[in-house]
C-alpha cells in the first residue's frame, strides 16, 4: 500500500525534473473556467511525512477535453487533496477511505473507473515510506498487510513492533506514483465559492515485486520515465494502460530503514529520510 511518503522538491525543481512547460501566469489549461474546470495550483512546503488530507503536487497532462490536439505527456502542475472524493460522494470525509486503488480493480471500481479513464497525474515523491511488523516475543519479522486482503490486521499491527523503511530510487531521481484524480462538488459551499470545487487524488497500487514483498504485500506502482506521456495521455487504451501498471522499476530502488520519528503524522523534516543502525529483522540488502 502507499500510505505516507515525502516530497520537498519546489515548484522550479518538480518542472525540470518532468520535463513541463513553465507556467504561463496570463494562461491555463483551462482558461477562465477557475477551479471548476481544471486543478489550481498552489505554493507548497517541503513535506516529509505526507498523509492522507494533506495537500499534494500532481503532474498533470493535457486536459482531456483538449486530447485531440494536445501534446502528450507532463504539461503542467497542479494541487490535489489526497484521498479521491468520488463526484457523486455525499461527503469529503470518504476520500480518507481511498487513498490507494487497487490496479487490479481501478478500471472497473465506480470510484475509480472515471477518473482512471480520463483523470491521470504523476505524484512526484523523493521516496515512499512502508512499515515492516517485529513481534515482540519471537523478534520474528513479517510483511504488514492491507486490511482489505487480510482480516487479522489490526490484531496483527496492534501486537507488532512497526519498523519502518524508505524506498526511492538509488540516484536520487523522484519516484513518479500513478495516481487518478478527480473533481467534487461541495454542497454546502456557494457557486462563487472557490473552494466549493475540490480536487482529490489516490494512489494506484499493485502486489508487491521484486524483494518488497518482505516489508509489505502491496506497493504504490511507480510510472518510469518512459511511460510518463502514455500514463498521462487521455487517449492511451486500456492495454497500455495495464501494461504500464506492472512496470514498476523495482531494480532500480534503494531500500533503507529509518527512525521510529516517521511513525507519527506529527513529525517532519529531512531527519526522517536518514538512515538508521540495523535492529532485528532482515537486512535492507537482502530485498533485492
Amino acid at each position: 500500500m502507499c500510505g505516507r511518503y515525502a516530497q520537498a522538491r519546489n515548484q522550479h525543481e518538480l518542472q525540470l525534473a518532468f520535463d513541463f512547460p513553465e507556467a504561463d501566469p496570463e494562461a491555463g489549461p483551462a482558461p477562465g473556467g477557475g477551479t471548476r474546470a481544471w486543478p489550481p495550483l498552489e505554493e507548497l512546503a517541503p513535506h516529509y511525512n505526507i498523509a492522507p488530507g494533506a495537500s499534494v503536487y500532481a503532474v498533470v497532462g493535457t486536459p482531456p477535453a483538449r486530447a485531440g490536439g494536445g501534446a502528450r505527456g507532463p504539461q503542467a502542475l497542479s494541487t490535489l487533496r489526497w484521498g479521491l472524493i468520488p463526484s457523486w460522494a455525499k461527503d469529503a470525509a470518504v476520500g480518507y477511505k481511498m487513498i490507494n486503488a487497487r490496479a487490479e480493480t481501478v478500471a472497473e471500481k465506480p470510484a475509480f473507473r472515471a477518473a482512471f479513464a480520463r483523470r491521470r497525474c504523476l505524484l512526484p515523491a523523493d521516496a515512499y515510506y512502508e512499515w515492516q511488523l517485529l513481534h515482540g516475543g519471537t523478534r520474528a519479522a513479517e510483511p504488514g498487510t492491507s486490511p482489505a486482503t487480510d482480516p487479522g490486521h489490526k490484531r496483527r499491527k496492534a501486537g507488532s513492533k512497526k519498523l519502518p523503511f524508505s524506498i526511492a530510487y538509488s540516484d536520487g531521481a523522484p519516484l513518479a506514483l500513478a495516481g487518478i484524480f478527480e473533481r467534487w462538488r461541495d454542497p454546502g459551499r456557494p457557486d462563487d465559492d472557490p473552494a466549493a470545487w475540490v480536487w482529490s487524488c489516490a494512489v494506484i497500487t499493485t502486489a508487491a515485486a521484486g524483494g518488497l514483498e518482505a516489508l509489505h504485500e502491496r506497493m504504490p506502482v511507480v510510472v518510469p520515465r518512459g511511460a510518463w506521456d502514455a500514463w498521462l495521455d487521455p487517449a492511451s487504451g486500456p492495454a497500455d494502460l495495464m501494461h504500464i501498471l506492472d512496470a514498476t522499476p523495482v531494480a532500480d530502488f534503494a531500500v533503507q530503514r529509518v527512525g521510529p520519528d516517521v511513525n507519527s503524522v506529527r513529525n517532519n523534516g529531512p531527519h526522517l529520510l536518514e538512515p538508521v543502525a540495523d535492529e532485528p529483522g532482515p537486512e535492507p540488502a537482502t530485498l533485492f
